[in-house]
């Protein structure tokens, strides 16, 4: 709780339990802000780590999105050398994000590191199972994955293999709903876990 209340008096910060970067350059920065948006990160970091152990990950919680402004435009804001310290000057960002993605990229514009993905609400839904929503806005787990992926151009081959088994897992999930009218058991009773869990 001691941790929580300096979090969010913070605004912002880089979650160690959650990073595997200590010390060391990260090779991905996942960002969130809001509670699915965390959830779902979360997930795809457990995946990256599981699949990938030997990528440094960074992971970099949002309360307080006034702090992405430069502190010359909002007094929340962050200077340039602290936002450089979260999210570094050209390590692809992961961001996923509540709202629309366009305010993120609005808020970062004027910063150093333009290397940013932001996953956001698309205006898709309908009728469906919660995870599903994430899934058409491309917010969920399997999609982080790919895109973090697909950031990650030093991967080559290893990270192709993860990309087509994120792709079996969202096929895995339509036909589970499908049939079931709920989301995979995986998803429902999803916990965080490191690699030293397992």
């Amino acid at each position: 709780m001691e941790q929580a209340v300096k979090h969010c008096t913070q605004g912002i910060g880089i979650w160690e339990w959650a990073s595997n970067d200590c010390g060391e350059e990260p090779d991905l920065v996942m960002a969130c802000c809001g509670d699915t948006p965390t959830l779902e990160t979360m997930a795809a970091v457990t995946i990256l780590r599981d699949e990938l152990p030997e990528l440094k990950i960074r992971v970099v919680n949002v309360v307080d999105l006034f702090k992405l402004e430069s502190n010359t435009k909002h007094p929340h804001g962050l200077s340039d050398a602290e936002y450089d310290a979260i999210f570094t000057k050209d390590t692809p960002v992961i961001f996923a994000f509540h709202g629309y993605p366009t305010l993120i990229h609005e808020l970062t514009y004027g910063r150093n590191n333009h290397n940013v993905s932001v996953h956001g609400y698309q205006e898709e839904g309908t009728i469906t199972t919660p995870f599903d929503m994430r899934v058409q806005n491309q917010l969920d787990r399997f999609d982080l994955v790919k895109d973090a992926i697909m950031h990650l151009p030093q991967l080559g081959n290893r990270g192709s293999f993860l990309i087509q088994k994120m792709n079996d897992k969202l096929v895995e999930h339509k036909q589970y709903i499908a049939e079931y009218g709920q989301d995979l058991e995986e998803i429902r009773n999803w916990q965080w876990h490191t690699p030293e869990d397992k």
